[in-house]
């Protein structure tokens, strides 16, 4: 692994914002963000990748490549669940409920995740397709099917408490939830509006994007470390390690399917950091409904307090090297 390609993805200003919430959380700082600006950060985030991701779609033709790439993470969102149930089953203490709302978590993704690995693509020299803008939003949702179905499946022919009367509304929730709304949204009119468009809009959604995922990752980086504060104690050994070596697991997952595909390294080191990232904002607004019993200290301390962390300072670069390995 390039050794300087690790150390500039960790000492960028994005990561160093995160560490620097993360401490001041785990200090008991009592720095905050308002919660009202944090969100407008987010979609503001979203936004700008959605759009830049639809310009870069409207000067490309969907090609048979890209239809793979779509079916793989389709794939990956629906069985990595199965996968991650399985080791927290096996390695931890957590119960059916716990381990099937922590397993959807690893099956969808993190926006913020991605936006950062854009970055870090950049920054390594590499270029990316803006169509993994819209692999990202089909991978929100196929993982929390599949941690409803794990759920269900109780022993001796008994149910799981899934919230079955409140199904519509999961429903809406799993499918119009804010971050595939503005997703998709962003895409669609940035692929309509094309180079001309975005020319136009440039100076709010190019120029201060770094400035804004610098913010927003500040409030990450607090809301990670008040996460471990208050969750780490319900979280045995087997637990913690699974925030660690999952994303492992399913980089290495993807990265077999970019092989196969044969994708270009800046794509298959997003598709592999898609596969690797944890959601923290779709899914836990899912289980809430879908599965009431879950506990929120759980899976939240797993996506955002272990697992998020671990991508943004270590995985990135292991991500993009793994990428070049099955590229060449």
């Amino acid at each position: 692994m390039d050794l300087s390609l690790a150390l500039s993805t960790i000492l960028s200003p994005v990561v160093l914002f995160f560490v620097l919430g993360l401490g001041a959380a785990l200090a008991r700082s009592e720095m905050s963000i308002p919660e009202a600006f944090a969100k407008g950060l987010a979609i503001y985030l979203m936004m700008s990748i959605g759009l830049k991701g639809g310009v870069e779609m409207s000067h490309s033709a969907i090609t048979s490549q890209v239809a793979m790439v779509f079916g793989a993470g389709l794939i990956l969102s629906f069985t990595l669940p199965l996968l991650a149930f399985a080791f927290l089953r096996l390695s931890s203490k957590m119960d059916r409920i716990d381990a099937a709302a922590a397993a959807a978590h690893y099956g969808s993704i993190s926006v913020v995740t991605f936006v950062a690995a854009t970055q870090a693509v950049k920054y390594s020299g590499l270029e990316s397709s803006g169509y993994l803008v819209a692999v990202a939003a089909v991978m929100e949702t196929p993982a929390i099917i599949t941690a409803l179905l794990l759920a269900q499946r109780g022993g001796a022919g008994t149910k799981a408490p899934v919230a079955g009367s409140e199904r519509g509304e999961l429903m809406r929730e799993v499918f119009l939830n804010a971050s595939v709304v503005v997703l998709v949204g962003s895409l669609a009119i940035g692929w309509i509006t094309g180079e001309a468009g975005m020319t136009r809009i440039a100076p709010f959604f190019v120029d201060p994007f770094q400035g804004v995922l610098c913010l927003f990752l500040l409030d990450m980086g607090l809301s990670a470390g008040r996460g471990l504060r208050r969750g780490w104690r319900q979280l045995d050994a087997g637990a913690v390690s699974f925030g660690i070596y999952m994303p492992l697991v399913s980089a290495g997952l993807a990265a077999l399917f970019a092989l196969g595909i044969g994708m270009p390294a800046g794509d298959a080191a997003l598709l592999i950091t898609l596969a690797a990232s944890a959601s923290y904002i779709a899914v836990p607004a899912a289980m809430r409904l879908a599965l009431p019993k879950a506990q929120p200290s759980v899976y939240l301390t797993l996506s955002l307090g272990i697992t998020f962390p671990f991508n943004l300072t270590f995985g990135l670069p292991i991500y993009i090297y793994l990428a070049e390995l099955v590229s060449r």
